[in-house]
């Protein structure tokens, strides 16, 4: 299904129209669209009906900087798909013009402008969105090409001739009418050190009930591969998993790489007869390869019976939380459980920090040159405590281990603990505080449980009193009233505690999913312009990222 646009508008920070591309049909004038645009309540969403407008139309905009980006169409359109192409443009723009992208460059640069937006759509029709392939259509002039042009001698005259260095340096290189081979990769790649890594990232998202079951545990992974080597080299990525055999690896695969997304240099045909075999013509540099989910919960939520320990979910750093403690029940303690022994791997390996080496890649990153695995370091662990808006202060914080404030701005106390020291990870370190609620409050409470704490001991006295016997009655109502206000103090103190808590931290050398990087090889017969008796520099990192991603809620 073609995706297409009829006009595209690019507006400054003043909201004065700056580009002005019409593709097809009679959308409305940049004028009329903008105040179309701005007469709608704040916060505006990235997809807008403009029915007050003739024709009506659908706008689509992002916010780069200080410009805003508008596409709009008559017909409907995957909403999308139409603002990831608006991002892509930002960005072939900056790899043209330069980064930051500011409305000066995009005017002053408005040849490159229009040749940019008249490739990336074919009649409103979008069908070319890769910048390598835009450098071999779009004609960049030279400053002096501009200036022999506004003088009467075009930069590109025939005059010159293709011998003269002169000549050739005023005029572009040839284009071609049918775009390069390889779209997504530069023509004649040259480097003088030949590298290629592979760097497979995942974010760990688990929130856990307040009886401590989890009830959402996913990953979601990124794979990013660095390709710094010359010529067309024809690579062949292999990955495994938990769960398969050495007969079946595509089982595991197929179970933990869930909604997976590649990108276009990626042979889907491979994938699909052999999956966890990727096999592609990189482009040059450092690119996004693929993308993956992973549901990491051990059992069904609608499963009576606990997981057994083959299928519990494993976490480097687990925390809890018990709120209402104390005497007055305005205390709370939070637990921080930290566990570097992972499954299958030596804890007595001392970890490491460089890559692998240019053999056999290892089913760990981190190791040393030889290829051999290392254990993971668990670092940048913080526990964050969102407390209510209504909390003045939290006071008393001892933490076990590390050190912890609170932001009163935020309403959040940050425990941050150390973890350099890997001998000491194994533990389980606590932090207690008191929590201070709002100045009237305390005032009227305290002055009632003042007046509680007087009636409870006149009702004691009463009966050493002889004189006080007739009034037992209001004595007995004075102290109903004290626990009464014992109740609601305990109440009050409740609305104060945290809803939830959540660690944050880093973890190289491991994946929640079990993501391992098999092999990468160099198809030397497929490849073009290697040289021969070339050998790659082959890395691989994997690290799991968790920025309050472990949630354990209270109720």
């Amino acid at each position: 299904m073609s995706l297409s646009i009829d006009a595209l508008y690019i507006f400054d920070d003043h909201r004065n129209p700056v580009v002005k591309h019409i593709y097809t049909g009679r959308p409305p004038s940049a004028q009329v669209l903008i105040a179309s645009y701005t007469s709608r309540p704040s916060p505006r969403p990235a997809v807008l009906q403009l029915s007050d407008v003739a024709p009506p139309v659908t706008a689509y905009s992002i916010s780069h900087s200080s410009l805003l980006v508008v596409a709009v169409a008559a017909k409907d359109a995957q909403s999308l798909a139409v603002l990831d192409f608006l991002h892509r443009l930002v960005d072939i723009f900056e790899d043209f013009l330069g980064s930051p992208l500011l409305a000066t460059k995009l005017e002053e640069s408005y040849e490159i402008v229009a040749q940019i937006l008249g490739e990336v759509c074919d009649g409103g029709i979008i069908c070319n969105t890769e910048p390598n392939a835009l450098r071999e259509s779009v004609e960049v002039s030279s400053g002096l090409g501009k200036f022999l042009t506004h003088v009467g001698l075009p930069g590109s005259s025939q005059a010159l001739a293709p011998s003269s260095s002169f000549g050739s340096s005023l005029r572009p290189g040839p284009t071609q009418a049918s775009g390069p081979a390889i779209p997504w990769r530069k023509s004649n790649v040259r480097h003088t050190s030949n590298e290629l890594y592979v760097d497979i990232v995942e974010t760990l998202s688990v929130i856990f009930a307040p009886s401590g079951r989890p009830i959402s545990a996913r990953a979601h992974g990124s794979i990013a591969f660095t390709a710094k080597i010359s010529g067309v080299p024809d690579l062949l990525l292999s990955l495994s998993a938990p769960g398969g055999t050495s007969n079946a690896k595509s089982a595991g695969i197929a179970r933990t790489m869930q909604i997976p997304v590649f990108h276009p240099c990626v042979r889907l045909a491979r994938w699909k007869e052999h999956p966890g075999e990727l096999s592609f013509i990189p482009p040059d540099g450092r690119f996004m390869l693929a993308g993956y989910e992973t549901d990491l919960m051990p059992s069904s939520l609608n499963s009576d019976e606990p997981p057994s320990k083959t299928d519990r979910l494993f976490l480097p750093a687990n925390v809890d939380i018990r709120t209402g403690t104390g005497n007055s029940s305005s205390d709370f303690e939070a637990r921080l459980t930290l566990n570097n022994n992972f499954p299958g791997i030596a804890s007595s390996t001392k970890p490491s920090t460089t890559r692998t080496g240019s053999g056999p890649i290892g089913s760990l990153s981190f190791g040393n040159n030889s290829g051999s695995s290392s254990a993971p370091s668990l670092e940048a662990v913080m526990v964050t405590i969102p407390f209510p808006a209504d909390v003045r202060n939290v006071t008393e914080l001892r933490a076990s281990r590390g050190e912890a404030t609170f932001n009163a701005f935020d309403k959040v106390v940050e425990w941050k603990v150390s973890t350099k020291d890997g001998a000491s990870v194994n533990g389980v370190a606590t932090l207690t505080g008191s929590v201070v609620g709002p100045l009237n409050a305390d005032g009227v409470v305290d002055d009632e449980l003042q007046a509680a704490e007087v009636g409870k001991s006149n009702s004691i006295a009463g009966y050493y009193n002889e004189d006080n016997v007739a009034n037992e009655t209001e004595q007995y109502e004075s102290m109903t009233n004290g626990s009464n206000i014992v109740n609601r103090k305990a109440q009050a103190s409740k609305a104060l505690m945290p809803r939830s808590v959540s660690v944050s931290f880093n973890v190289k050398g491991w994946l929640p999913s079990g993501v391992k990087v098999d092999s990468l090889v160099v198809d030397v017969k497929k490849s073009k312009g290697l040289g021969d008796g070339v050998k790659p520099y082959k890395g691989v990192k994997y690290l799991t990222v968790s920025r309050q991603g472990v949630e354990r809620r209270t109720e």
